[in-house]
């Protein structure tokens, strides 16, 4: 089943960040071949407060059979507090133009810790939701069948 159009994640490295560890998790989050895929981890320097370099770290995924894998791999990872607490928050998480969005704890999920978060230190998901027909209320139960898969 198509649950998505795409699905773009984005996370920062900061200075004393540990880059290939953030790497490592972009790959075990996206578990695919991204060479034999033909998709890219993009990286991007942008400055921050006081000059301080940033890495934005932004992967982009837009066939089924890449979204879907990707969704099972991070919604089998969530706890049910965690797909708990995303549902109850589904409507805040899910915008006028359907897309639903995920942050994960950065820190945590470095160690191995799938934790919803609201601060910006995060992987920052960005769901677009192929909702048929395109409505809110459609796309709210693609979102409750998206966290219920194993």
């Amino acid at each position: 089943m198509k649950y998505l159009h795409n699905i773009e994640m984005r996370v920062f490295s900061k200075e004393d960040d540990n880059e290939e560890l953030i790497i490592k998790k972009i790959k075990e989050l996206f578990p695919f071949d991204f060479e034999k895929e033909k998709l890219v981890i993009k990286r991007k320097t942008s400055y921050g407060f006081e000059d301080k370099k940033i890495i934005v770290f932004t992967v982009f995924v837009k066939k089924q059979k890449h979204t879907n894998l990707v969704l099972k791999n991070l919604f089998s990872k969530l706890n049910k507090e965690q797909k708990d607490l995303l549902l109850k928050q589904l409507d805040s998480r899910l915008d006028e133009t359907l897309h639903f969005y995920l942050r994960l704890d950065k820190d945590k999920l470095l160690k191995n810790e799938y934790w919803i978060t609201d601060t910006g230190n995060c992987f920052h998901f960005k769901f677009a939701i192929a909702a048929y027909p395109h409505k809110r209320d459609v796309a709210r139960e693609i979102v409750k069948e998206i966290l219920n898969l194993k």
